[in-house]
């Protein structure tokens, strides 16, 4: 019977494979010793590496991220060449020591046990199978590698602003990624990231003065010690302790490690236990005790409004060089965000990464949007309900930053891959605040209600799965029952910008007449709200033809639809034009309007 139900399965995944939606498996068994006297550490990594793709494969890359922290690299090219007059990743990279250069050196490689050919292109590593790795079968990676550990320039590193000795993200060769588009061995330039998803088990054997905070689940507490549990007697003698750590179901692994950390446990009541690790300096002490219940709050807001945070722990660690999210963690700086209020803003921005890049996660560096802007909308949406913000608009800010960018001429497609945006703004508004937009104006085309709904209904079907951009408009369309491939295509892939303007008001008796005008290329459904000068008003919705309905109403009257090819719209009201007060396009703000002088007369 255990026969029968393995051979089920697997053909089952066979099939889907060759017929469906498919991804790639890897499980990692990590062994690293760190030197940390001069900031390096030999390791011994184990991968399982699971082919579910309907191709035979004939060689694999890794990722090699610290080899880009030197000069010369093509990380310190980009920003040398960047058009934006911030070029400081460059010019730090170029002062840099040659003892704070990055360094990953691979020393052997095995397939099944037999070494196999490797050539080290920077930050990627290029390597010939031995053997193909056939559709449905699986392959050992064996590896022994060298790091030396690079100045903290970018997100990883050692001694960073506030002291903390190792930052460690993106710091053992990783397998990049395979799926129905090919491979995706892209060298890093400082972007995003994409990973195959599998277990981890990794273990840090580390000067016993420190302690490890880390993504996974510590095995061992009973011999750490480090607030953990009493040191076992057994290890007190020795120089090194080992930290071994489990992380299921993940597509990266993090940690960090100080000897000054002081360590915080923070259950949450029906979900995961929060844990705090951060400096014993004064600067720090107070703001990051403060914060910690708003952290709380943000994890079980993103946890009630996308879908259940699935593991039992998250970890807040005060590393890295601002605010980075990885598996099961967060890494944040103390110096950076002294105080609790600034350092909410981070904590809750990054914390909802974890949906959007960890658990979802989309492919960052062609759809960088759908992680920064939703994760940029839901952290404004968390922020004002903990904070008491009352903002109608949560995440307006976005809007205002997004039509200032357009004014100057420079806005690029949200499809610009996230490493080739000329403008290093333009990327940054494009992706969080252009990102942002896409989902709250979705509210507004298909009502909030059902834009929750469709949040929930993309997590449940899409978790752990690297959706793309139609899956999420499918859920929405699944949702509202509203055809919404247009504002898909128009607001992810063009630069076409919405404009509505009050053309006129014409008073017929006892009617008036308001005509509108679309003046740029961006359809959109439109609210009008007419006030009266007896102090009464009502709201007007007018869906598009394209849309094929339109949202709840909630209290709008519904008009005829609006077929975009129609620049003008003309519709009658049962009052005197003398009885007006005024007409308004869109009275919230929703809709990134460019220019909304022209939307009330």
């Amino acid at each position: 019977m255990k026969k029968l139900s393995f051979l089920l399965i697997f053909c089952f995944s066979f099939s889907a494979a060759q017929n469906g939606y498919w991804q790639q498996h890897a499980d990692y068994t990590m062994s690293v010793d760190v030197d940390v006297e001069n900031f390096t550490y030999s390791g011994e990594q184990s991968l399982i590496y699971t082919n579910n793709s309907p191709d035979t494969l004939q060689r694999v890359f890794y990722h090699l991220y610290y080899n880009a922290f030197k000069p010369g690299s093509g990380l310190e090219a980009a920003s040398r060449n960047a058009y934006s007059d911030k070029r400081n990743m460059s010019k730090n990279l170029l002062s840099l020591d040659k003892d704070d250069w990055g360094d990953v050196k691979i020393i052997s490689l095995k397939q099944d046990g037999v070494l196999i050919a490797h050539t080290t292109k920077e930050t990627v590593l290029e390597v010939a199978l031995a053997s193909p790795l056939l559709p449905g079968k699986s392959t050992a990676l064996d590896m022994s590698f060298f790091v030396k550990v690079p100045a903290l320039v970018r997100r990883a590193g050692k001694n960073n602003a506030d002291g903390v000795a190792f930052s460690m993200a993106q710091w053992y060769p990783k397998l990049c990624e395979y799926d129905d588009q090919g491979w995706h061995a892209n060298p890093y330039l400082g972007r995003e990231f994409f990973g195959v998803w599998g277990d981890f088990d990794v273990t840090i054997n580390i000067d016993k003065d420190y302690t490890v905070a880390a993504s996974g689940y510590l095995q061992n507490p009973e011999k750490i010690g480090h607030g953990y549990a009493d040191l076992d007697p057994e290890v007190r003698h020795e120089e090194k302790i080992s930290w071994r750590f489990i992380a299921p179901d993940v597509h990266d692994f993090s940690w960090a490690a100080d000897p000054e950390y002081i360590h915080d446990v923070v259950p949450i009541k029906g979900g995961p236990v929060m844990h705090f690790f951060y400096k014993n300096q004064p600067p720090y002490l107070k703001s990051w005790k403060e914060f910690q219940p708003y952290a709380v709050e943000f994890l079980t807001f993103f946890s009630d409004n996308i879908g259940k945070y699935p593991y039992k722990q998250y970890s807040v660690i005060m590393a890295g060089d601002g605010g980075m999210e990885y598996a099961m963690c967060t890494f944040i700086t103390g110096s950076g965000y002294s105080d609790y209020r600034r350092l909410l803003g981070v904590t809750s921005h990054e914390i909802a990464h974890t949906w959007f890049q960890f658990l979802l996660a989309t492919n960052e560096s062609k759809h960088a949007w759908m992680d920064e802007g939703f994760t940029s909308y839901i952290d404004d949406a968390a922020l004002n309900a903990s904070l008491n913000l009352n903002k109608t608009v949560p995440n307006d800010k976005a809007y205002t930053d997004y039509v200032d960018w357009v004014s100057k001429g420079l806005e690029e497609p949200l499809t610009t891959h996230a490493d080739r945006f000329k403008f290093n703004q333009g990327y940054g508004t494009s992706s969080y605040d252009k990102g942002s937009i896409f989902l709250s104006q979705l509210g507004y085309i298909i009502g909030e209600e059902n834009l929750y709904k469709t949040m929930r209904l993309y997590f449940k079907r899409w978790a752990f799965k690297h959706p793309r951009p139609y899956d999420f408009i499918r859920c929405a369309e699944r949702v509202s029952g509203l055809e919404l491939d247009w504002y898909l295509m128009d607001w992810t892939q063009t630069t076409k910008q919405i404009d509505y303007q009050i053309n006129s008001i014409i008073g017929e008796g006892s009617k008036t007449k308001i005509v509108l005008k679309r003046e740029k290329q961006m359809p959109m459904p439109i609210d009008v709200l007419v006030r009266l000068k007896n102090g009464t008003s009502q709201l007007y919705n007018i869906p598009l033809t394209m849309m094929r309905g339109s949202r709840p109403l909630e209290g709008a009257k519904l008009l005829e639809s609006w077929d975009w090819a129609q620049p003008y719209y003309v519709f009658e009201i049962n009052v005197s034009k003398e009885n007006l007060l005024e007409v308004v396009i869109d009275p919230l703000g929703f809709t990134a309007d460019v220019n909304r002088k022209n939307n009330s007369l």
